[in-house]
Parts: C-alpha cells; sequence; structure tokens
C-alpha cells in the first residue's frame, strides 16, 4: 500500500499567528459605539427575563433600541461618505 502524501507545498505564504490584524483592529474600532449600544440593550433585555418588565424597563430597552438604531446609522454614513469620497 502506498502512503497518500501532499505533492503540494503549503498554499499559506506566512503562518498565522493567532492575532488580529491593524486593519482588523481598526474595523472594530470603528465598530466601537455600534457594539457598546448592542451590549447595552442586551443588558436591558436581560434584565427583565426572570421578572415582568415594568414601565421603566420597557423605557430602558426602548432607549437602548433607539442608540444601537443611531450607532447602525452614523456607521452607515461613515461607510457610505468613504466611499463616495
Amino acid at each position: 500500500m502506498k502512503p497518500i502524501a501532499a505533492l503540494q507545498t503549503a498554499v499559506t505564504a506566512v503562518a498565522f499567528d493567532g492575532e488580529p490584524s491593524g486593519a482588523e483592529l481598526a474595523a472594530i474600532e470603528r465598530e466601537m459605539p455600534l457594539i457598546l449600544a448592542e451590549v447595552d440593550l442586551l443588558d436591558a433585555q436581560i434584565m427583565t427575563i426572570d421578572r415582568p418588565a415594568t414601565t421603566l424597563d420597557h423605557q430602558r430597552i426602548r432607549r437602548a433600541r433607539r442608540r444601537v438604531m443611531a450607532a447602525r446609522a452614523a456607521l452607515t454614513n461613515r461607510a457610505g461618505a468613504g466611499a463616495v469620497a
């Protein structure tokens, strides 16, 4: 029986070191306001899981949703402005 082995050299030129690149870190930094707004929304929703939601809870969730939408709009506008320029 003949052993099966790779006949070609490795395709990747550089080994993956597991760390994010500078471009990936910059993208995360640009999206950080949206990420934080989504975390706030998740926190507001988690608080109402094990108990009935009060009026204050509903207001907190609505405000968090508005912050998420505002952050998404700002991120989209920045991306659109960068594509036009």
